[in-house]
């Protein structure tokens, strides 16, 4: 099988809050020359894989990142996803909303196209359909899905196989506080399969940012899944992740989480608004937790943070 291209890649940044301003609040505390400049600075230090969506900021994550590819004019591998809502009814809907991300991002071609998620009615095998009549149009180079279960990636692998184009990702979400890819075994189907797993919310919506407890809850939505009564309960899984922060040099509780990914052999997408945030980010890739460190994290995860 060949080498998977994301194979050699640590970590990418997810830009879902990027002209989002329903969920992240885009326009109230960062603009636009915000997250240039986390782009640019995220490039600078070597990151070179993006992830936006169509439905990010109703598109303006797409229309964002292109632009900034074109003023820095590197190389980059930008992943986008389609988001099959049920009243696409054909694969063939696939096409155009492909063309008009390519029409947003500026491109040509896109580097990684995603399902964002495996919605009713169609089938796996009809998305994947889809999928490779864009491949073969030259509209992409790599096929990934999202938030695939063990047998809708086994189901898009085999359809994909069957023409010999490769499946190269699924991205979900992964962090110490949801461990479900590795519990129900999707995490070790990937590896076998040779599909990298795209870690989405390393840090857990903040919930592993380091700046948030019982006294200090995240805000709207996030209160609501990363309440009190998680805060209390996973008190002795964050105090151990400072303790180990201070050990590597002063690491902060984020890039402990964001480093336990990677140990896993998964590509976290952390969120970057802010210059500051990107910082934080991008200084979570030149170390690595111990093996006794990884498996104490397991287990303090395991005794007081998995999620039901």
């Amino acid at each position: 099988m060949e080498t998977n291209i994301l194979a050699q890649t640590k970590m990418g940044i997810g830009t879902w809050s990027w002209g989002d301003r329903l969920y992240w609040g885009y326009g109230k505390g960062y603009q636009e020359e915000d997250i240039r400049r986390v782009f640019q600075f995220c490039v600078q230090r070597g990151i070179n894989f993006f992830d936006t969506a169509e439905v990010y900021g109703q598109g303006r994550s797409e229309s964002y990142l292109g632009q900034f590819v074109r003023e820095m004019d590197k190389p980059i591998f930008l992943g986008t996803k389609f988001m099959p809502y049920p009243w696409r009814l054909s694969s063939k809907s696939l096409e155009k909303a492909c063309k008009n991300s390519l029409q947003r991002l500026g491109m040509e071609k896109i580097s990684l196209y995603q399902i964002h998620m495996p919605l009713p009615p169609l089938s796996v095998e009809s998305w994947m359909e889809g999928m490779i009549r864009v491949y073969e149009a030259g509209l992409v180079s790599h096929i990934g899905v999202s938030n695939y279960s063990m047998e809708q990636t086994q189901r898009a692998f085999t359809a994909l196989n069957r023409e010999g184009i490769p499946l190269t990702s699924n991205q979900v979400e992964y962090h110490l506080l949801n461990r479900k890819i590795e519990k129900n075994g999707l995490l070790k189907m990937a590896k076998d399969l040779g599909v990298k797993i795209i870690a989405y919310s390393p840090i857990a919506m903040g919930a592993l940012s380091g700046k948030y407890n019982e006294e200090n809850l995240p805000s709207g939505y996030r209160s609501r899944r990363y309440n009190r009564q998680l805060f209390t309960r996973i008190r002795p899984l964050l105090l151990e992740m400072g303790r180990i922060g201070v050990i590597h040099d002063g690491k902060s509780v984020a890039q402990v989480a964001i480093n336990w990914v990677m140990c896993k052999g998964a590509i976290p997408i952390p969120g970057a608004k802010t210059l500051e945030q990107a910082e934080q980010n991008v200084e979570s890739v030149s170390w690595t937790l111990t093996r006794d460190e990884v498996a104490l994290l397991d287990d303090l995860s395991d005794r007081y943070a998995v999620e039901e």
